[in-house]
């Protein structure tokens, strides 16, 4: 971890300190998970230990309008639960500058920080944090408005740090800021890309399992994953687009392009096709609205004749658990040394079943080092399981990473890392 620098090596005493984290935590106005709030409580600690005066920000949402550059900014998008979070749990007053939108473009005029910085510095509060980073105008887009931003608020502080994982995407408060001031990477941040090199230099046998519903933003992932990985498990439409492309499936909601991809994934990796291991037993359902006791069915994909390559099948909401139980599944599972898990297997808001089961299966080998990522499968994980994950928790051969969508974008790169965020900061290193 010596390429990157270390915020426990910066000058901290009597700095500004700009940190930026990944909260994006809050759904219509309330907390829905505080993980990732409390992965980062480190951070800041240290950040007082070395004497310095933080100013925090984070995104909430997606309010920005790629299409027309216009920004909605709703209080249910507000950083506001957050602080009060944080005050709560640390005992500490934070402050939210008072920054408003001139437009429909955005926030962009910075100067209420002098007035809140006045209050940091006086002790009147122990903490900033900006309103949410999508708010200002610049923070997305990038260009010379994404400068002008970062450059506006490297001029209220002396340190940046980036302590962000799951915030991969080159935005100013990630990316553009690492040019105006001395940028180091964050506890967690630290944390996380050395358990991201595990993937990459993984103990073998090494099992990957990836599912989801959108494949044109995970093919190069898992085009890249085939390579590292010595076994590979899909779930989601993802599965189905492979089910689809390899036996003629025709399956509701799999659209062309899925399958496309699919047979494309497929052509790129055909040295490394043996590596998928596939999961039999498949939840067909007629509906994505409900579950009633006679609308789905249990089918197995080998032997499920021509009709299948004629006939729509309707929906694939699921593995079914049966899955898990075959032996060579089961095999590949017990004999794994490490398992790097990104997946929901179905649709869990009907059918949780499959996942369950590969959690439970994934639980019963308890040398492996089990890497979990993605925030849909924690949070099935927390939910449905909550005596094995909260044991998990306090299980050294378990981490839960804060960041899917990073953990991909570095596999794709073929280096942990390979995120754009993190380039910069070794960049300007």
């Amino acid at each position: 971890m010596n390429k990157i620098p270390n915020m426990l090596d910066a000058d901290l005493q009597g700095k500004i300190v700009l940190v930026r984290m990944d909260h994006n935590v809050v759904k219509k106005g309330k907390i829905k998970d505080p993980m990732r709030i409390d992965a980062t409580i480190p951070t800041l600690l240290h950040i007082y230990k070395k004497g310095g005066l933080p100013i925090l920000m984070s995104h909430v949402g997606r309010p920005y309008d790629k299409s027309s550059g216009k920004i909605t900014i709703s209080e249910l998008e507000s950083v506001e639960p957050i602080v009060e979070f944080l005050a709560q749990k640390l005992e500490l007053k934070g402050l939210i500058p008072a920054c408003r939108a001139q437009d429909s473009y955005g926030i962009s005029d910075l100067s209420p920080l002098a007035d809140a910085l006045n209050s940091l510095r006086s002790g009147e509060c122990d903490f900033l944090y900006l309103p949410n980073t999508r708010w200002f105008k610049g923070e997305e887009g990038g260009g010379e408005n994404s400068d002008r931003f970062a450059k506006a608020l490297a001029d209220y502080a002396d340190v940046y740090i980036n302590d962000a994982f799951g915030s991969w995407q080159a935005h100013a408060s990630t990316y553009n800021i690492t040019k105006y001031l001395p940028s180091y990477a964050g506890l967690l941040m630290q944390k996380e890309l050395r358990n991201l090199d595990k993937i990459f230099t993984p103990q073998r046998p090494m099992l990957a399992i990836v599912a989801g519903s959108k494949l044109d933003t995970k093919i190069g992932a898992l085009t890249a994953l085939i390579e590292l990985a010595d076994h590979l498990i899909l779930g989601g439409v993802i599965y189905n687009a492979y089910l689809s492309a390899k036996y003629g499936f025709k399956i509701s909601g799999v659209s062309a392009e899925d399958v496309e991809l699919a047979q494309k994934f497929m052509t790129d990796s055909k040295e490394n096709l043996d590596k998928i291991v596939e999961l039999p037993f498949i939840v067909q359902c007629d509906s994505m609205q409900e579950r009633t006791e006679d609308n789905w069915d249990i089918f197995d994909i080998h032997d499920m004749g021509d009709w299948a390559e004629t006939d729509e099948i309707g929906f694939v909401l699921d593995v079914a658990p049966e899955s898990f139980e075959v032996p060579e599944v089961i095999e590949t599972f017990r004999n794994a040394s490490s398992i790097f898990v990104n997946a929901v297997m179905g649709y869990s808001a009907l059918f949780p079943e499959g996942s369950l089961a590969m959690y439970k299966l994934i639980d019963s080998n308890p040398l492996a080092l089990k890497l979990y990522g993605g925030g849909d499968t924690i949070q099935d994980f927390r939910h449905y399981l909550p005596s094995i994950f909260a044991e998990a928790q306090n299980d050294p051969r378990y981490y839960f990473f804060t960041g899917g969508g990073a953990i991909l974008s570095a596999i794709q790169s073929r280096s942990p890392f390979g995120i754009k965020p993190v380039q910069a900061l070794i960049k300007e290193k």
